[in-house]
C-alpha cells in the first residue's frame, strides 16, 4: 500500500476516508470509481478541497504532515544529503500520484473531479490562499526535484501543520486546537490610547526579534479595548511568526503541558488570558505564579503571557486582608496576593475615554461603516445612548453604531 511505501511521510494520514482513496489508487478492486469520488466529496467538505480534488487532498496532507524533514525546515535547519535522498524517495511516489492521469474517469463526474467548486464559506482566507498557491505550483511541477524544491520553500517560509498555517488556538480536551474564526481587529481601529499601543507594540516587536521582553498585563476599565489590542497584535504580526493560545483560568493546572508542546516549535507564542481575576477562595493563581516565574524549569524564550483584567492586582482584596486579627503575619498575606501582578513586567492601564474621545470613536466608526448622518445629529444621539448604556467607552460607541446600522437594514 502507498502508505507503507513512504518513509519520512509514513502514515501520511490516519483518516479512514483518506486511506480509502489511497487504497483506490493502489488498485483495490473492492473500491470503485463512484466510491472514490464520493469519498473525495466527503473530504472536500472536511478540508475545504477545491479544483482537482485528488491534488487538493494531497496538498492538504503534505502541508500538515509533521516529520523530520518538515520540522527541520520550520526550524530553519539545513537538510542533509542523506535525508534529502529519503525524502525524494517519498516525493517520487507522491509526485506520481499528483500527476496521475485521471482522464479515464466516467464522464458523469469527470468535470466535478477536475474543477470542484466548494460551496462552503472560506473560514480562513489566508490559509486558503497559501494552500491554493501551493497546489498550483505543485500541479505545474515537471520533475521530482522541482516538486521537492517547491515544498522545501513552502515549509521554510510557513512551517508545517496546525502551527504553520493557523494564527490562534485554544486548549480543549487536553489538546491545543486551532480557532477557525478570527476577527480582523487592527490597532488602527482602536481610536486613541496611543501610548498604550506604543508600549504594547514595543514589547511585542522585541519578543519577535528575539530580544528580552516581558509578560504583559492590560488592566483598567471595561470596554476600553484591552482584549481588542491583544487580538490586533495577532493580525499584525502573524506573518512574522506570532501565534496565540487562549487559556482559561480553570486550565492553569495544564499550563506546563501547554508550554511543553509550544517550546519546541519555531514560532513566538503569546498565551492569552482574557478577563483574568481571582476570588479569595480560588487557588489557580498559584499555578500561574509558578509557571511565570519560580519553577525549576527554565522559562522558554518563545513564550510570553499577555493578560487583561479589570482589576489592577488580579486577586480580590477585602478590608479583612488588612485586619491583623485574622492573620498573624499580615504583611505576608498581602504580599501573597500582590506577588502575582509583579510577575508582569509590563503593566498598561486603560481608562474610560472622556466625552471628546468618545465622540472621536463614534466619528471613526461611522466613517468605517459609511454612515451618512449629519455629525451634530450623530453626536446628540450618541450622547443620549451613552447615558442609558453604561457611560463613555469604546464598547458603548460600537454598540451605538450597531444599533444605527440595524435600523438602516
Amino acid at each position: 500500500m502507498i502508505n507503507d511505501q513512504l518513509i519520512v511521510y509514513k502514515n501520511i494520514s490516519q483518516d479512514d476516508v483518506v486511506l480509502k482513496c489511497l487504497s483506490f489508487m493502489d488498485g483495490d478492486a473492492s473500491i470503485d470509481e463512484s466510491e472514490f469520488i464520493a469519498s473525495l466529496l466527503v473530504l472536500a467538505e472536511k478540508y475545504e478541497l477545491h479544483g482537482q480534488l485528488f491534488q487538493s487532498l494531497l496538498t492538504h496532507l503534505l502541508a500538515y504532515h509533521e516529520n523530520t524533514f518538515t520540522l527541520a525546515l520550520e526550524r530553519k535547519k539545513d537538510i542533509s544529503v542523506s535525508l534529502k535522498k529519503v525524502v525524494c524517495h517519498d516525493f517520487e511516489i507522491i509526485y506520481n500520484l499528483y500527476h496521475y492521469d485521471f482522464s479515464y474517469l466516467d464522464s458523469l463526474y469527470k468535470d466535478l473531479f477536475f474543477d470542484f467548486q466548494n460551496s462552503s464559506t472560506i473560514i480562513n482566507q489566508e490559509i486558503f490562499d497559501v494552500l491554493t498557491n501551493l497546489q498550483t505550483q505543485l500541479s505545474q511541477s515537471t520533475s521530482v526535484e522541482e516538486f521537492y524544491q517547491i515544498l522545501y520553500n513552502h515549509y521554510y517560509q510557513y512551517g508545517v501543520g496546525k502551527y504553520g498555517l493557523n494564527k490562534a488556538f485554544r486548549y480543549l480536551n487536553n489538546q491545543i486546537i486551532p480557532i477557525d474564526h478570527i476577527g480582523n481587529n487592527t490597532l488602527e481601529q482602536l481610536i486613541g490610547y496611543e501610548s498604550q499601543k506604543e508600549r504594547l507594540i514595543a514589547n511585542t516587536e522585541a519578543f519577535l526579534n528575539g530580544q528580552k521582553a516581558n509578560n504583559v498585563l492590560l488592566y483598567g476599565d471595561s470596554g476600553t479595548g484591552k482584549s481588542s489590542s491583544i487580538k490586533a497584535l495577532l493580525n499584525r504580526y502573524y506573518k512574522q511568526g506570532l501565534r496565540m493560545v487562549e487559556v482559561y483560568k480553570h486550565q492553569f493546572i495544564s499550563l506546563p503541558q501547554i508550554i511543553n508542546e509550544l517550546q519546541n516549535r519555531n514560532y513566538r507564542f503569546i498565551i492569552f488570558m482574557d478577563d483574568l481575576s481571582f476570588e479569595e477562595f480560588e487557588v489557580e493563581y498559584k499555578y500561574l505564579k509558578a509557571v511565570i516565574e519560580g519553577g525549576l524549569e527554565k522559562k522558554p524564550d518563545n513564550i510570553l503571557i499577555y493578560a487583561t483584567s479589570n482589576r489592577r492586582h488580579l486577586i480580590k482584596e477585602t478590608w479583612n486582608d488588612r485586619n491583623h486579627d485574622q492573620e498573624i503575619n499580615n504583611n505576608d498575606a498581602m504580599q501573597e496576593k500582590l506577588s502575582l501582578v509583579s510577575r508582569f513586567g509590563v503593566q498598561i492601564m486603560y481608562i474610560h475615554p472622556d466625552k471628546q474621545h468618545y465622540l472621536d470613536i463614534i466619528d471613526a466608526l461611522a466613517k468605517t461603516y459609511h454612515l451618512t448622518m449629519p455629525t451634530e445629529q450623530l453626536h446628540e444621539l450618541a450622547l443620549q445612548w451613552e447615558i442609558r448604556n453604561g457611560g463613555f467607552s469604546g464598547r458603548t460607541a460600537k454598540q451605538f453604531i450597531h444599533m444605527l446600522l440595524s435600523q438602516q437594514s
